[in-house]
């Protein structure tokens, strides 16, 4: 930024002869040079966009959002709508945390650092595992970064990354994204009624494997009952055992670090946040022996100069940035606003709260799957498996005619088959349940 005293701006990083100087070097005679903007999108130098007042422009936005259909949605697969306390609303609406950007000042930044550091902590207690980041863009990315840091931890030749055939299609894309120019490569393992087909597996693993990935619940619901087998199958090989998982869930199933895990990823806006349609938070654990390997930044807590308790970043991504090609991670921002609110909602649900939170998931989708399957037409759950939130349910009819009859009677559902569809229970009330229950004996007729 050497430019700004020339320039006498901040803003502006180079002079008129660095701009020259840079044009020289690249063969072009003008700025304009360097993109290709077609003339029909070009900005003009007018928005056209009429003058209104404050009155008028929520006038206008509000007829828009009349607009959206009043469905009620069982729509889950990695997008939950649990009810946010009002208070997360409230404490994370304050300007100091609104206006607040990366914490690089600790000696200003402390409430947010320490709210950070109660994020990991949560982590770490729930995982078991030693460490965990505050954190990544969604579980997609965090997926993507746990595959890089196999392929550097793992002292071998393999390239192999294996994950289940149901992996959630942008999760997979995500993840090939993340390894495309190493010699990653990412092959699926077969599963058997929802879950890992275990003797499929086995066939597959070899020492060429850097990394098993496997997810509980997984997208379809079901809960793993082999998990601490998958991850005896990572031992054997020196692979990496990486865990799909989130918050909620991880409160009442096994912990990840008891059955072998490596690696925690996965989103952690089930909680904090209602349903955001691709909005997420990256949940990234990992074991101590990693730390150095961890991508993103964390919070670490230490004295000062007083000898009080302190909280400030470490290991965090400006290394990297410095660090350039040597870097672990090319990640480098994070979500620290939802991650207090994440924090917060696990906060006021305290322990019992969150596991309770949980049951209730696993037993709301048992009663509604056994609701259902006593209609004419439906079995539910399809999976002899245990459930937590969602399940996926079997139609005599063709599920798109399902599902675009139910969306008529006010409910939103996936279809992931011919004749399947897929229910979520998380945020819906009892009193829509019942609703729902009545439209699906009516559309299954």
């Amino acid at each position: 930024m050497h430019g700004s005293h020339a320039t006498g701006s901040p803003y502006a990083p180079y002079t008129e002869e660095d701009r020259t100087a840079m044009l020289e070097a690249v063969g072009a005679e003008a700025v304009d040079e360097l993109f290709d903007i077609p003339a029909d999108v070009r900005f003009d130098g007018r928005f056209d966009i009429d003058a209104r007042t404050e009155r008028e422009t929520r006038r206008l936005v509000r007829s828009i959002l009349d607009r959206n259909d009043d469905v009620t949605e069982l729509l889950g697969r990695g997008h939950y709508g649990y009810y946010v306390p009002s208070l997360v609303d409230h404490l994370a609406d304050r300007s100091e945390f609104l206006t607040s950007y990366t914490q690089y000042q600790p000696e200003i930044s402390q409430g947010f650092l320490q709210a950070l550091f109660e994020y990991q902590s949560l982590l770490v207690e729930l995982t078991g595992l030693g460490v965990a980041n505050c954190s990544m863009y969604d579980a997609a990315t965090a997926l993507g970064e746990a595959a890089t840091l196999a392929d550097r931890v793992r002292d071998t030749t393999g390239h192999r990354v294996l994950v289940p055939e149901l992996l959630r299609e942008e999760r997979r894309s995500t993840l090939e994204n993340y390894v495309a120019g190493t010699d990653l490569a990412v092959e699926t393992y077969p599963v058997a009624d929802g879950t890992v087909d275990l003797a499929g597996l086995t066939d597959l693993v070899d020492d060429g494997v850097v990394m098993i990935y496997a997810e509980s619940p997984t997208v379809r619901g079901t809960i793993e009952e082999d998990l601490e087998a998958v991850g005896d199958l990572a031992a054997d090989t020196e692979a990496l055992f990486v865990l799909g998982s989130d918050p909620v869930a991880l409160s009442l199933l096994e912990r990840p670090v008891d059955i072998g895990a490596d690696v925690v990823v996965g989103d952690a806006s089930v909680l904090g946040l209602p349903t955001s349609y691709g909005m997420g938070l990256g949940l990234f654990a990992t074991r101590a022996d990693y730390l150095r390997q961890v991508p993103g930044r964390l919070v670490g807590a230490s004295e000062d100069a007083t000898a009080r308790r302190a909280f400030t970043l470490t290991l965090q991504t400006r290394e990297q940035h410095i660090r350039r090609e040597r870097a672990t991670s090319n990640i480098c921002t994070n979500q620290a606003w939802v991650a207090l609110r994440t924090a917060m909602h696990a906060a006021v649900l305290g322990p019992s709260g969150l596991v309770e939170l949980a049951e209730r998931d696993v037993r709301r989708a048992r009663d509604l799957a056994a609701r259902l399957d006593d209609l004419v037409g439906v079995i539910a759950p399809v999976h002899d498996r245990h459930h937590l939130r969602e399940f996926v349910a079997r139609v005599d009819q063709p599920a798109r005619a399902v599902a675009d009859d139910l969306e008529k009677r006010g409910f939103a559902v996936h279809v992931v088959g011919e004749h399947e569809i897929q229910l979520c229970i998380a945020g819906v009330s009892d009193e829509r349940i019942d609703a729902f229950v009545a439209a699906v004996e009516e559309v299954t007729r």
